[in-house]
């Protein structure tokens, strides 16, 4: 199929964001929607970069531009179509290079990997995220993208700003193992094993 001939499907979810609601679990039921050739073109308030990495590992490929204040439009198309992102006629427009966008809050990556052997098949590794102050979906998007690097047994412990509700029901669709501990700061961490 060529890209003339694509279905198009859109999806606006910048006033999920605005109102401070995490978007992740919609976005998620549209790429489960999508067929091999489809275009899925996602409108945000900023540019989706954990969710560019989570979606390539499901074989998405994606490209974001900023068309407008708090108006990012980011194309993703299956791996076998991805020179359709290099033609403009799947972008808003013909600009390719663009700030990275910022994130408010914590902007520091405080995500840290550790393990005690030098080969990844000796101990489990443990893989720390501090997710607090980062505007959803980024603290899901994030988890979900290091649970995807882990092999079995593995851990993924984070710091959220409050429990993750649509987290732990990913998290259970994924048969993985965690605790909840509640802080008396309101704000959550989590330890998630992946099976």
């Amino acid at each position: 199929m060529d890209q003339k001939n694509a279905k198009m499907v859109e999806l606006d979810v910048r006033e999920q964001l605005r109102n401070k609601l995490e978007p992740f679990q919609l976005i998620m039921d549209t790429v489960k929607t999508l067929g091999k050739d489809d275009i899925f073109r996602l409108h945000a308030t900023f540019k989706p970069t954990p969710l560019l990495g989570f979606l390539k590992m499901k074989g998405l490929i994606g490209k974001s531009e900023m068309i407008g204040k708090e108006h990012w439009v980011t194309t993703f198309v299956h791996k076998k179509n991805k020179a359709w992102l290099e033609n403009d006629s799947t972008s808003p427009s013909s600009t390719a290079q663009h700030p990275p966008a910022t994130v408010p809050g914590n902007t520091a990556d405080a995500a840290s990997e550790t393990a005690s052997g030098t080969s990844g098949e000796s101990a489990p590794k443990i893989i720390t995220l501090d997710n607090r102050g980062l505007e959803p979906p980024q603290p899901m998007v994030r988890t979900l993208a290091a649970l995807d690097r882990c092999q079995p047994g593995d851990e993924v412990h984070i710091h959220n700003d409050r429990v993750p509700v649509f987290l732990i029901e990913e998290l259970n669709s994924l048969g993985c193992t965690y605790t909840v501990e509640e802080q008396p700061d309101g704000t959550a961490k989590v330890q998630i094993r992946k099976p």
